[in-house]
C-alpha cells in the first residue's frame, strides 16, 4: 500500500481550512498535514512539514501569491502547489501555471473534483478545473494542421506569453499583421482570447489535464 498524499494549506479563512481537513480525513489516500494563515508562515511550514501538495488561497492577492509561488516552486523536495479561490479568471490561471503552480481549482468545486486535483498534481501532472477554461467544452473542430506555418509560429509565441509587439519583433512583421494572424487563428480554432489560446495549447500538448 502506498503512503498517503500529505496536503498542507495556506488559507485566509479558518472555517474553510477545517472543511478541507474534514474532506481529507475521510479519505485514506490523504493525510492532512496542517494549515497556516499567512504567506509568511507558509514558507516555514513547507520547510518543516514538506507536504506532497500545498494549497494556497488566491485571496492573499494575485501578485503576492505569484511572487510566493515563484519563490517556493523550486524547493527541494518540492511540494506541488495548488492555487484555489472563489473565482479565478483564465488570465490568472495561466499566470499561476506559467510561474510554477501545478493545480488551479475553485473553492466551490465538488469534493470529488478537489480530490482528483490533489491526486493528479501529487503525481506531477499540471491540472486545472475545466469550468475555469471557457473554451474547454467547445467542439474540437480543427486540427493544428489547419493552421498555416506562420499561424503556427504566432500561436506558439502566444502560448509562451509573448505580446503582439514582441511577436512582431520576433518574426520581423508588423503588429497589425500579428493581429490579422490571431484573427485567423481564433476563427480556425474556435478559441476566443489569447489566454484561452495559451491554455488550449497547453491542453493539446498534454501539458495540462482537464477533468
Amino acid at each position: 500500500m502506498s503512503d498517503p498524499i500529505t496536503v498542507g494549506l495556506c488559507e485566509t479563512q479558518p472555517l474553510t481550512a477545517e472543511g478541507l481537513a474534514s474532506i481529507l480525513r475521510q479519505n485514506p489516500d490523504f493525510r492532512f498535514a496542517g494549515s497556516v494563515f499567512s504567506l509568511v508562515e507558509a514558507g516555514a511550514f513547507l520547510e518543516r512539514s514538506r507536504p506532497s501538495v500545498f494549497v494556497v488561497d488566491k485571496s492573499f492577492g494575485v501578485q503576492a501569491v505569484l511572487e510566493w509561488v515563484a519563490e517556493h516552486r523550486s524547493a527541494r523536495p518540492a511540494s506541488a502547489i495548488v492555487v484555489w479561490g472563489l473565482s479565478i479568471s483564465e488570465a490568472e490561471a495561466l499566470r499561476f501555471l506559467q510561474i510554477g503552480a501545478k493545480g488551479i481549482i475553485r473553492k466551490t468545486a465538488p469534493s470529488d473534483v478537489l480530490v482528483s486535483c490533489l491526486q493528479a498534481v501529487s503525481h506531477g501532472t499540471s491540472w486545472m478545473e475545466d469550468s475555469l477554461f471557457r473554451e474547454s467544452n467547445r467542439q474540437e473542430k480543427y486540427h493544428r494542421s489547419d493552421l498555416t506555418p506562420r499561424e503556427h509560429q504566432v500561436m506558439e509565441l502566444v502560448e509562451q506569453g509573448y505580446k503582439n509587439k514582441e511577436i512582431a519583433r520576433q518574426l520581423g512583421i508588423r503588429p497589425g499583421t500579428v493581429k490579422i494572424h490571431l484573427k485567423h487563428i481564433f476563427e480556425k480554432t474556435g478559441v476566443r482570447g489569447r489566454y484561452g489560446l495559451a491554455l488550449s495549447g497547453m491542453k493539446d500538448k498534454g501539458l495540462l489535464a482537464l477533468p
